[in-house]
């Protein structure tokens, strides 16, 4: 697990530093830094994967393209390198990279190592690894096979965090390998522990009475979606993917990465809300919590309060119920925001002091609502 991350000159951060918890929710104003942190992991992890973090950094890969040396490099850095520091928590677990971003070499995709003695090319990131793009699939009315990436990478996306081998993964995982979820992560509703029926009753939470269901058709897989009616054995009809809402497919990897990631594991979402209506966003987060504190770390960006307030409420129920929620000292919010001189990342870290409550509100942290009710009101 990740305990902290540096960065140094790379696009907007000139030297960040985030201490990372098992919830990390990174939030703030557009164009502050967010994506940058997200991006720097994958950087080094497409890099980690080709075996050449102690050659260099290849700038477009799987997981992330970024472009040129130029499109990398901090336009305000004060020194031509690129720097990446990650502690984790196993023993001698410190590493540290310096690329070197000469002006002579803006227009290239490639960065070299600079000379530095801790380089270490080794299993940084180790487990599991997910990302939760932002621009994951839509419903689609059919979804690709990739035995290798599926069943022994256990990957949900081929590239960019896509998701588009979440129907398969499902399938494996589910139809075939009748996969048994644990039981802190099982949705009350339901007594079955298999994965197809927890991940319909979490999918049930954004639409009620929802099953979900992927079927193999040549080489292919196809979504289906029925709904129970009240005191009706017998399931509706079968619908396709493209003709429910967009909220299901877009919640689908989430919930099926939280409900099968092992401890150790590292899953990362961006905008876990989206097409969520609010309550399905307060608890999906729920599900994400109760990974969390079972040990697998979740890196999260987001816009959305209903999030935030979700991981918050979370927190307190763990305070009355150790059973349910996460510890709020395994969870991290950092909001970010620029230096209007420098015109690079400030990160403030927000800390929960208890019965859901957080220490402080910066300035455009979810205080919009706030604003514009008090101007309808006249104050």
């Amino acid at each position: 697990m990740i305990k902290s991350l540096n960065i140094q000159n790379f696009k907007i951060h000139k030297n960040s530093t985030l201490e990372f918890g098992n919830l990390n929710i990174l939030t703030g104003i557009n164009s502050s830094g967010k994506s940058s942190v997200i991006q720097s992991l994958l950087l080094l992890r497409q890099n980690q994967q080709t075996g050449q973090l102690d050659k260099g950094l290849e700038l477009n890969g799987d997981l992330y393209d970024i472009g040129l040396i130029e499109d990398a490099f901090c336009q305000y850095a004060d020194e031509e390198h690129l720097g990446f520091s990650i502690i984790t928590d196993k023993k001698g677990g410190n590493y540290w990279w310096k690329y070197a971003a000469a002006n002579r070499s803006l227009q290239k995709d490639f960065i070299p190592i600079s000379d530095h003695s801790d380089i270490q090319p080794v299993d940084f990131l180790p487990g599991n690894f997910h990302y939760i793009s932002a621009s994951r699939w839509s419903p689609r009315e059919s979804y690709p096979l990739n035995t290798n990436a599926v069943e022994n990478k256990r990957q949900i996306s081929q590239k960019k965090g896509e998701c588009d081998l979440v129907v398969h993964y499902l399938y494996h995982y589910g139809v075939e390998k009748k996969y048994q979820v644990k039981e802190t992560l099982r949705h009350p509703n339901t007594a079955s522990a298999g994965l197809l029926d927890q991940v319909s009753a979490w999918e049930g939470v954004i639409s009620d009475k929802v099953n979900v269901r992927p079927q193999m058709e040549g080489k292919a897989f196809v979504l289906k979606y029925s709904y129970n009616k009240p005191n009706d054995i017998i399931p509706s009809k079968e619908y396709n993917a493209t003709n429910v809402g967009f909220g299901l497919s877009y919640a689908l990897p989430i919930i099926v990465a939280m409900l099968t990631a092992e401890p150790g594991d590292l899953v990362i979402i961006e905008n876990p809300e989206a097409h969520l209506h609010p309550q399905g966003q307060s608890e999906l987060v729920q599900l994400i919590a109760i990974a969390a504190q079972q040990g697998v770390q979740v890196i999260i960006e987001t816009h959305s309060d209903h999030i935030i307030n979700g991981v918050l409420v979370a927190t307190k129920q763990f305070e009355e119920n150790n059973k349910k929620g996460i510890d709020k000292q395994l969870v991290k919010l950092f909001y970010f925001h620029k230096n209007e001189e420098t015109q690079t990342s400030c990160i403030d870290t927000i800390n929960i002091v208890g019965d859901g409550k957080i220490d402080k509100q910066p300035s455009g942290f979810f205080d919009q609502t706030e604003k514009d009710l008090n101007y309808l009101l006249g104050f």
